[in-house]
């Protein structure tokens, strides 16, 4: 590919937008990288969130977008593991250049998976930020993560077996991911909250209980006891919100034990017993890029074409990387639930 050629972005133009489309070059690859012709990118909460509260990006303009599917397009000097041709899927690795919401993107082929024959470009979309947010949350050290022994090891893989956990917003993608990885960690039982109109695919990802997200707190405590009389040590938070944040430390109060919360917005400070993971799940990061190279380099694909680690539900936006503004109005007001909503870029009509 010629390194002059151009292609359509979606641009955000500065810390409170606006998002405009336009032409921006096609970059690499460089040496050690891949360049990836995108078919399908999924968004995410953080692409609304970023403009909304000037959050996360420094440098304008930026292209958003974290969750990429397509296939190679070219691979720079050195890549022998990737070729032209090949389905793949990642997670974007900066939003200066690299973000998904254009029609090409090169990547470190370290944490770039090839897509396994069943599923679909849009399928693979989804998996991509559930995986690494839930992976970090889960396995890196404190206080980016809750510490434990990662799946992808032969140590990792079940240990926990008998050993309860809590996960508040499972049917959200990064819900339904930590479920995932509970289930190969050996954690029983997985109790989740939700809406329970979701409880039979909760379930179907691993969840053992779910209870009813507008359930009060004691209620919530009480409910937990009579699944289990071993403590909750471990709690994901994944809503993260004030109300939920509160609730976490509340549940582990007495019996001490570590919770993730995967926002910036903190509303609880740690005690004595309880500590706090603050999470990031950045790929370039030095606590998760060796955590994510070893989850790609051993399992994850594997996990993927077992059906361990199972893709969202997704709906197709229209009109291309036009469509993504839309999508992101509908997930701000809330209207998208067990859900991921994804752009073609290529469609330019």
């Amino acid at each position: 590919m010629s390194s002059t050629q151009t292609q359509q972005a979606l641009i955000l133009e500065g810390p409170s937008g606006p998002f405009s489309m336009g032409e921006v070059p096609v970059r690499g690859p460089a040496p050690g990288e891949v360049l990836i012709k995108i078919h399908s990118a999924a968004l995410t909460p953080a692409d609304w969130k970023i403009p909304k509260y000037q959050i996360m990006v420094q440098e304008f303009p930026a292209i958003l977008g974290s969750d990429i599917a397509g296939e190679i397009e070219a691979v720079g000097e050195g890549v022998n593991n990737f070729k032209k041709g090949d389905r793949v899927f990642c997670q974007a690795q900066d939003w200066k250049y690299g973000g998904a919401f254009q029609q090409y993107v090169s990547a470190i082929p370290d944490i770039v998976s090839k897509i396994p024959g069943a599923l679909s470009y849009d399928d693979a979309s989804t998996l991509p930020v559930a995986i690494a947010t839930s992976y970090s949350g889960l396995y890196a050290d404190l206080p980016q993560g809750l510490g434990l022994t990662p799946p992808a090891t032969e140590e990792g893989y079940g240990k926990y077996a008998n050993t309860p956990i809590l996960v508040l917003g499972g049917a959200s993608s990064v819900g339904q991911a930590v479920i995932q990885f509970a289930k190969i960690s050996g954690f029983s039982p997985i109790i989740v909250t939700a809406s329970l109109r979701n409880s039979d695919a909760l379930k179907e990802f691993g969840a053992t209980h779910v209870l009813d997200r507008t359930l009060s707190p004691a209620d919530i405590l009480a409910e937990v006891g009579k699944i289990t009389s071993t403590p909750v040590e471990y709690i994901f938070d994944v809503v993260a919100s004030e109300s939920t944040q509160k609730l976490a430390v509340e549940l582990l109060a007495k019996s001490g034990g570590r919770v993730a919360f995967p926002t910036p917005f903190l509303s609880v400070s740690e005690t004595d017993n309880v500590k706090i993971a603050k999470v990031y799940a950045g790929p370039r990061v030095p606590w998760n890029l060796s955590l994510y190279q070893a989850l790609y380099k051993e399992k994850l694909y594997e996990w993927i074409e077992k059906g361990f680690i199972a893709p969202n539900r997704s709906e197709a936006l229209p009109g291309g990387l036009k469509g993504i503004t839309e999508g992101l109005r509908r997930m701000e007001a809330d209207e998208v639930s067990r859900l991921k909503l994804v752009a073609h870029p290529q469609e330019t009509d």
